[in-house]
C-alpha cells in the first residue's frame, strides 16, 4: 500500500476543516454532528475517520485554523513597545481602535461561529475546556491575546502609581470582555438582519472608542 505525503494528508484535513467552517457558519455548533461534516467534504465516513477520531477534533483544529489566520499579535506588540514613550491614555486608545479594525477586517462567517462557540460554551461547558486544553496556549484567539495584555499593562500602571483606579483590574477586563461580546453580537446581528433602521447606523469604531474612554475613566483618567 503506498505512503501517504504528509501534503496529502495535511490537504485531506484542511477540505475537512473547510467543510466543518462552511457547515458551523450555517448553524449553531451546538447542533452540528460529525454526519453533518462528512456529507459537506463529499468523503465517505472511514475518510473522514481517518483523520479525525471525533467531532471535537474537528473543531479544535477549526478554532486553531481561525485563530491563527486572525493574529493581531504584531500589532498589539507595535502599540506596547511604544507604551513607556506615550501616554496611557493614548495606548488604551490604540488597543481599542485596533479591536474595532479587528473586527470589521473579519469575515462574517467567522464572527458567526464566534458567536455560536459562545452558545456551545454555555450550554456543554465541560466540553469547551477540553477543546480548550486541545487547543492550547499558543493558538489563543486573538480576544485572550489582547485581554492578557491589556490586564498586564493595566496592572503595571497601577503597580507603577500612575492611576488611582476607581474599579479593580479583574472588574476592568471583565467589561471590556462584557462590552467586546456585546458589539461584536450587535455587528454580527445588524450585518444578517436586514432592517432598513439598521443600515449604516451600527459602527464599531464609535463602540470601540466608548469602550476605551470608560476603561480610562475607570483607571482615574480623564
Amino acid at each position: 500500500m503506498p505512503r501517504v505525503s504528509a501534503d496529502y494528508y495535511e490537504n485531506k484535513k484542511k477540505e475537512i476543516i473547510d467543510a466543518a467552517y462552511r457547515v458551523c457558519a450555517k448553524k449553531p455548533v451546538t447542533s452540528v454532528v460529525m454526519k453533518d461534516v462528512i456529507e459537506e467534504t463529499g468523503f465517505s465516513h472511514g475518510v473522514v475517520y481517518k483523520y479525525y477520531k471525533d467531532l471535537d477534533e474537528v473543531l479544535c483544529d477549526l478554532v486553531i485554523t481561525i485563530n491563527s489566520e486572525n493574529k493581531i499579535d504584531d500589532k498589539l506588540e507595535d502599540i506596547l513597545s511604544e507604551a513607556k514613550s506615550k501616554d496611557w491614555q493614548k495606548v488604551i486608545r490604540e488597543i481599542c481602535n485596533m479591536l474595532a479594525e479587528q473586527l470589521v477586517s473579519m469575515d462574517m462567517d467567522v464572527l458567526k461561529i464566534s458567536l455560536y462557540s459562545d452558545m456551545l460554551a454555555m450550554s456543554d461547558p465541560e466540553r469547551v475546556r477540553k477543546i480548550a486544553q486541545r487547543i492550547g496556549a499558543d493558538n489563543q484567539s486573538p480576544l485572550l491575546a489582547v485581554v492578557t495584555s491589556m490586564h498586564g499593562f493595566l496592572e503595571n500602571l497601577s503597580h507603577e502609581k500612575k492611576v488611582n483606579p476607581i474599579k479593580s483590574i479583574d472588574e476592568i477586563i471583565e467589561f471590556m470582555i462584557a462590552t467586546y461580546h456585546g458589539i461584536q453580537t450587535g455587528y454580527v446581528l445588524s450585518a444578517s438582519y436586514d432592517a432598513e433602521q439598521l443600515k449604516g447606523k451600527y459602527d464599531p469604531g464609535k463602540m470601540f472608542s466608548c469602550l476605551a474612554e470608560s476603561i480610562i475613566l475607570m483607571m482615574g483618567g480623564k
